[in-house]
């Protein structure tokens, strides 16, 4: 009977991985399709976005499978709650990667405006992606620790992004569109890096059985 649950923890442990990977690959492409204004790129993150919603889909069933058929306890509980709390924000950033490929549709064929801050928000949450899923993988805490210290940074750069736009409506007002287009593509990116610091929060949760919510509340 260990040895099933076992191979069924195991599973569940590939298949967020293998979520890990798709939501990995629709930030990488997100990012290059507008970086080059790649419609037919941004497209596919677009149609890619099905593929998340069905692999956090078939992770809930697992999960669920296993807490009401194996009743697990202690860590293994923990292991299994984390898992469900995680594919909710990574289901989310799949959403947030669709969101920007949609954008960077609408962008194609504009006056290109480049906000060297946006393309470092993009490269800063999409390594904080990565390392959250690693740090649930590798029970990692010191990659825990950097995707939270790393959060920061993005919340700088968004504040960096806000005052680019501000200046740029103020000089140049016939590209206003594009301009608020590029702040929601910032807003998504901000986003994506709350939920990868989400991620890495429930990654120490399944580790050490204390989650960051209840630390505070505590201290």
């Amino acid at each position: 009977m260990r040895n099933r649950f076992d191979q069924q923890l195991e599973k569940l442990n590939n298949m967020l991985i293998e979520m890990g990977g798709l939501i990995e690959a629709a930030i990488e492409k997100s990012i290059q399709a507008l970086t080059k204004l790649d419609v037919e790129l941004a497209h596919e993150v677009i149609v890619g976005d099905a593929d998340i919603d069905e692999m956090e889909k078939e992770i809930e069933r697992l999960s669920l499978k296993l807490i009401v058929r194996q009743q697990p306890v202690a860590g293994d509980l923990r292991l299994i709650s984390a898992a469900l709390k995680m594919i909710t924000d990574m289901e989310r950033i799949g959403d947030q990667a669709a969101d920007i490929a949609e954008i960077t549709t609408m962008l194609a064929g504009l006056p290109t405006i480049k906000f060297d801050h946006v393309t470092q928000m993009a490269e800063a949450t999409s390594r904080m992606v990565t390392r959250s899923i690693e740090a649930f993988v590798k029970k990692d805490l010191a990659l825990v620790q950097k995707v939270k210290d790393m959060d920061d940074q993005v919340d700088e750069l968004f504040r960096l992004v806000k005052n680019d736009v501000i200046h740029l409506l103020h000089d140049h007002q016939t590209e206003s569109e594009q301009a608020i287009d590029l702040l929601m593509i910032a807003k998504y990116f901000e986003r994506i890096g709350d939920h990868a610091e989400n991620i890495a929060e429930w990654a120490e949760y399944s580790i050490t059985g204390v989650h960051e919510a209840h630390r505070q509340k505590d201290a």
